[in-house]
């Protein structure tokens, strides 16, 4: 009977350790599966040079006017650059991205939200978001004079806003980029004006140096705002996954909740700047074997809410589809 008894304990210790093993093998797959933050990095760069246009001029032969591929027609001269303060001659590289559209803000991670006086963050509306750059052999180079963009207003919002205004891009660890607004000592619009009426206005701006600009305002609702909280899939945090949030007829615009709270699992929108009764969707991001998982929840916001996500309701596409996705919601 006692070996009986002794071989029933051994028995379950063998088993009990069996199972252990399985259950650490079973969870360190898990792990290992989930994706890092360089793999969501690689398809946001991939995004952003999707979309990366290159030109090229001489730099002494004056003015020079390039048109990208959405019709925003760009002017540098070339006798205001310089390298380490001395004229340059030769050719030049120019480098331009223009984004007017949530999903392509999605997919490179670069969202409108912009620094408020108080310092905290909140949605703006755009009319256009760009990076233009120009090098001689790889060497950076500065300009002493204004460059100027012609931005079709039909891009955003045809007719023009005359309360748009210049924004700098300022790099953000989360948000990819941040938006600080233009001092304009001048007591214009920050650099912005509409010229033309309805179909063929365009934003008109003069740009004071290279890196990101943006052409935006504030997004004004009068209903009381709220925080909202996001409970994403087990494992996903702010560094492989981020939650985006569209306004609803506002495809020139996109938030995101920018913090994730490590004790609750929760990202947030911590600032208490989204309007209760907004109509929006809910989108949440990772990376997948080289794919793009997501999922996009329709909401109607109210007060202090938490809404969350299930593996269920994700799916997998390509960088074209997530951005077909997002750009056809209302």
């Amino acid at each position: 009977m006692k070996k009986v008894l002794k071989f029933k304990f051994v028995y379950s210790i063998v088993a009990f350790l069996l199972l252990s093993l399985f259950a650490t093998s079973c969870n360190n797959d898990d792990d290992n599966n989930l994706p890092s933050a360089a793999e969501l990095q690689s398809l946001r760069d991939d995004a952003l040079s999707s979309i990366t246009q290159n030109f090229q001029f001489i730099a002494e032969s004056g003015v020079a006017n390039f048109t990208s591929t959405k019709g925003v027609s760009i002017s540098i001269d070339g006798n205001c650059l310089t390298l380490n303060g001395n004229p340059v001659t030769g050719t030049v590289d120019i480098e331009f991205v223009e984004i007017f559209d949530g999903g392509t803000m999605l997919a490179t991670n670069f969202t409108t939200m912009g620094i408020m006086p108080s310092g905290d963050k909140a949605m703006l509306v755009s009319g256009g978001e760009f990076f233009i750059n120009a090098t001689k052999n790889g060497q950076q180079l500065a300009i002493t004079c204004p460059i100027s963009l012609n931005i079709p207003t039909s891009l955003t919002d045809a007719g023009g806003d005359s309360e748009m205004t210049l924004w700098n891009g300022i790099e953000n660890d989360t948000l990819g980029i941040v938006w600080e607004e233009q001092e304009d000592a001048t007591g214009g619009n920050g650099g912005v004006f509409v010229e033309g009426q309805g179909a063929n206005a365009t934003y008109y701006a003069l740009l004071n140096n290279f890196g990101w600009t943006n052409v935006d305002r504030f997004y004004s609702d009068p209903n009381p705002k709220t925080t909202i909280l996001v409970s994403a899939l087990t494992g996903y945090d702010n560094q492989n996954s981020a939650v985006y949030l569209h306004y609803d007829g506002l495809g020139n615009g996109l938030a995101q909740l920018d913090t994730y709270d490590d004790d609750t699992d929760l990202f947030s929108e911590h600032y208490g700047q989204v309007p209760i009764g907004l109509a929006c969707h809910i989108i949440f991001i990772t990376e997948d074997n080289g794919q793009w998982r997501y999922a996009i929840k329709s909401v109607t916001i109210t007060a202090n809410a938490i809404y969350s996500f299930t593996l269920s309701e994700t799916v997998v596409g390509s960088e074209a589809q997530l951005i077909a996705a997002i750009n056809t919601l209302p």
